[in-house]
């Protein structure tokens, strides 16, 4: 690789890490050509963008950008590396997690995600990933706690209505 080839490479990884707030550090040494195009695929099904790169242009591009922001990364970059980058947080998480389902192995094998400035190192952390909420679902589980004590409030105020209905009935009916 020339040098005018790895600056352009660290031109377009410094552009991914700019345009997303969460990406995956993924080790995928050992998955056979097959394995690889059918990840690629089930990321690009799920919109995320999936991109192979040398360690050591991924952390120049890294330091280039915020050398203590992602200084928790530096350490997962070694072995083959594949970034796996997208704007919903815990579906690089799922797209791994079902991979490996399938294809009853160990990889891609999580070695760290970065997601909105927390760094989660390690495939141990592949877990709790997974069950992440998106900040649009948080938003509307407060949403519905707030509107659960006006609901209750209208709820009652109807039931007795009806029961005022009841009583009354009962009271003509038995006149």
């Amino acid at each position: 690789m020339t040098k005018q080839e790895k600056n352009e490479v660290i031109e377009l990884l410094k552009g991914k890490f700019s345009q997303y707030n969460n990406f995956y550090v993924t080790d995928t040494e050992s998955l056979t050509v097959a394995q690889v195009v059918n990840l690629r695929r089930a990321c690009y099904n799920k919109q995320v963008e999936m991109k192979v790169a040398k360690n050591t242009l991924i952390k120049k591009a890294l330091e280039s950008l915020d050398k203590e922001r992602f200084a928790g990364i530096y350490d997962s970059l070694n072995n083959v590396t594949a970034l796996m980058f997208s704007e919903n947080a815990k579906e690089p998480a799922l797209i791994i997690s079902s991979f490996r389902k399938e294809t009853n192995g160990k990889k891609p094998e999580l070695k760290a995600a970065f997601i909105d400035g927390d760094v989660f190192a390690g495939d141990d952390q592949l877990q709790a990933l997974t069950t992440l909420k998106s900040k649009n679902d948080l938003i509307g589980e407060i949403i519905g706690l707030l509107q659960s004590p006006a609901k209750n409030v209208i709820s009652a105020l109807n039931a007795g209505n009806k029961l005022a209905g009841l009583i009354k009935a009962l009271e003509e009916r038995a006149n």
